[in-house]
């Protein structure tokens, strides 16, 4: 029997992944910029808190946590923005994944018009 590996799509990067693996250390382990600007240095480490390795996710994922829930609850985050945390999600199918501008990837009103534009 044959084992499919996840296909993750990361701007113009296609790499594949174990299932069940976390996002967050799968874009890490291929060098891929999860974190913008300074969040590079100073991000929490996983640990959901600081929520900047935000990400807009298409695919399967699994449900969000209850860490997460609250990291996006709160500015400059909105609950209702779709984004995921990387750090809190497992990789449970193949997935596009899109990192918006600002120290924290949300959507600034720049990176809107600029996803709106391509």
């Amino acid at each position: 029997m044959k084992i499919t590996m996840p296909t993750i799509i990361f701007g113009e990067q296609v790499i594949e992944c174990e299932q069940g693996e976390n996002l967050r250390h799968v874009l890490l382990k291929a060098k891929l910029p999860l974190y913008n600007g300074i969040a590079a240095a100073i991000h929490c480490r996983g640990m959901g808190t600081c929520g900047t390795c935000a990400i807009d996710v298409e695919g399967s994922v699994s449900e969000i946590t209850s860490v997460e829930k609250w990291r996006l609850s709160f500015p400059p985050h909105k609950s209702d923005s779709g984004l995921r945390l990387a750090c809190q999600c497992k990789v449970l199918g193949d997935l596009k994944l899109k990192k918006h501008g600002g120290m924290w990837g949300n959507r600034t009103d720049a990176s809107s018009r600029s996803s709106r534009n391509a």
